[in-house]
This record gives C-alpha cells, structure tokens and sequence, in this order.
C-alpha cells in the first residue's frame, strides 16, 4: 500500500509540473520589463519597424528631447536619441511611427485641461543602425479648432499617414484628425471627428484596420472606417480588448505583425504585456508571426487564451488533488 501511495504522490507531482510548466510558457510569451533607470515614466510605446523586437519609448516629462529604443528580448536600451531643433519639450505622451518610417513623438500633454494654447509634434527617420545618436527633428505646431485641451493619445494611421489625436477627458474625450500633411512652417489645426471616452494612449494596427485605445481601466480596438468623414477616417464598431491591469496605465502599441497588443505603464521597472487579438478572418490582419515580439521570463500575457490556459491548468489541479486525498484515505481506511 505505500508503494501505491508513493506512486500516487508521482503522478500528483508530476502533474503540478505539467500543469504550471505550460502555464509559465504562456504567461511569459512575450512580455518584458524595461529596465533602464533613466525611464520611470514610460509613456508611450511603438513597435520598430527595421528592427524585430525592439520598441521606441520615451519618458513622460521633465526628461527632455530623448526617445529610447528597448529590446523586448532583455529589456535593456540599445540606443537613445535625442532630438534637436525642437526647443524644451513640455509633456511628451505619445509615440507612433507613420508609413514613410518616420518617427512620430507626441508632445500634447496638457495636465491642466487647457493652459497652452499650442502643443507640438516632433518627426524623424527611424535610425537604421541602434546606437545612441543625435538627429535633427522636424517640429510642428498644433491647434485644435476647438480650443485647449489636455492629450496623451497620437497615432498616425499607417496607410494614410495622416494623424489622430484623441483627447484625455472623461465627459467629452474626443478624437481628432490633422492636416492631410503636417506644415512645418504654419500651425496645424486638429479637428474633432468622433467621441471616445477617457484615453491615455492608442495604436492602429500596422494593416490600419483597427484603431485600439486604452484607458486607466479598460481598452477596446475599434473598426476603422477609412471612408468616413470625406475620407477622412472614423471609428466603427467597438471591440473589447482584455486589457490588464496596471497601476499607471499609459502606453499601447501593436506587435510588427499585428497578431498582439503590447499595454505598458510608467514606474521604475515597468512591465509591457502582450495581450493577443483575434481577428476575424479576412479583416486584412497578419497572421501570428514568432518575430511580433520577444519573450523575457519578467514579462506577462494579459490575453484571453494564455488565462484560459491558467486557468484550465489551475482547474485539472484541484480535481488530481481531490482525487489524491481520496485516495489517502482510502489507504488509511485499509
């Protein structure tokens, strides 16, 4: 009978092994911590397009003109920029990269809802070699057409290139469209085409099918509608995203090949988790590719198959438990 036991132990044993190796598997495809010091305050994020596994962030404010790439697979810096030409910037919020390659940094913030009556959007090359270097970058003046107001969400839609702004407020956040090219020399005004709720950050995805946007406590990926508004593009159906939950949730971007979204937040050693996105077939999406993004054993997938893995896993283990003490008392009773 102690030898029916011992076995019995095993196979429990062996169990929790399968059990919570392939839950681990899971959890940790694809996410990482950024581990650069100098970043506390991640506050927008863009997948690299030259380079597989890497993402542009950038501090929140009182860092200065930098933006830092960070490679998924550590999550080290591998390079820094820092931008000239453009003056001290204020309150920088967001980051995209548009369909010419050019990298978008938004400096939009505005955390008393209104005070400047400018804000302003910095672009430049992404470097094709990752080192730390000095660019000249191009800045342009914004307005909304309907007054001040405070942002964190810029996206440039990467079929068009045109560029979004969604603003930062509960009651009347709204999403707004800018010049179909951007003046260097004027001021661009940024008009109000949709509704949306309380944003932080948003993304399109690299096909422009879909515009996702998050909050503090929820996220959904919206339909893009190319032809509304004259074509100037707007919001179709909602979908809902399974967002996690992160203290200070700032940041948003789609993986290069769109199979996944990346929700980041500020602090020290912030995490960025992957959450996967099911796209019905034929909406233009990629299929999952292994290079969207790369694993770190820090990181964590907030999305709905790799919990109902977890949560299987979690399931099977309490029935082979149940049915162990079953079975010690059955010996107990022998």
């Amino acid at each position: 009978m102690r030898l029916s036991l011992s076995r019995s132990l095993c196979g429990v044993g062996a169990a929790v092994l399968v059990i919570f190796g392939a839950g681990t598997a899971v959890a940790d495809d694809g996410g990482f911590t950024i581990k650069d010091p100098r970043i506390k305050e991640s506050s927008g994020l863009a997948a690299s397009r030259l380079h597989p596994g890497v993402y542009w962030t950038h501090n929140d404010s009182d860092d200065g003109p930098y933006v830092y790439a960070v490679d998924s697979k550590t999550g080290q810096t591998v390079a820094t920029v820092t931008m000239k030409g453009v003056g001290s910037p204020r309150d920088v919020e967001a980051i995209s990269i548009g369909p010419d390659g050019d990298i978008y940094v938004g400096d939009i913030g505005d955390n008393l809802d209104g005070t400047w009556d400018h804000v302003w959007i910095y672009r430049f090359p992404e470097p094709k070699q990752l080192k730390d270097e000095t660019v000249r970058a191009t800045q342009y003046v914004v307005k909304y057409a309907d007054g001040p107001r405070n942002a964190e969400a810029m996206m440039v839609q990467p079929k068009t290139g045109r560029v979004y702004i969604a603003s930062k407020n509960e009651e009347s956040g709204g999403l707004y469209v800018g010049p179909k090219h951007l003046s260097p020399t004027g001021v661009n005004v940024f008009r109000r085409i949709d509704d949306v709720g309380w944003v932080t950050d948003g993304a399109f995805s690299p096909d422009g099918s879909r515009l996702a946007l998050r909050g503090y406590f929820s996220a959904g990926e919206y339909d893009w509608k190319a032809s509304a508004h004259g074509g100037e593009g707007g919001l179709g159906e909602k979908h809902s995203v399974n967002a996690p939950w992160q203290g200070q949730a700032e940041s948003v971007t789609y993986t290069a090949d769109g199979s996944a979204l990346m929700f980041g937040s500020e602090g020290s050693d912030s995490d960025v988790v992957r959450v996967g996105v099911d796209h019905p077939k034929g909406d233009g999406s990629k299929p999952p590719s292994k290079d969207g993004s790369s694993s770190s054993a820090s990181g964590s997938d907030g999305g709905g198959k790799g919990n109902s893995t977890t949560v299987l896993g979690v399931g099977v283990l309490v029935a082979v438990l149940l049915g162990f003490l079953g079975l010690r008392r059955m010996f107990r009773r022998n």
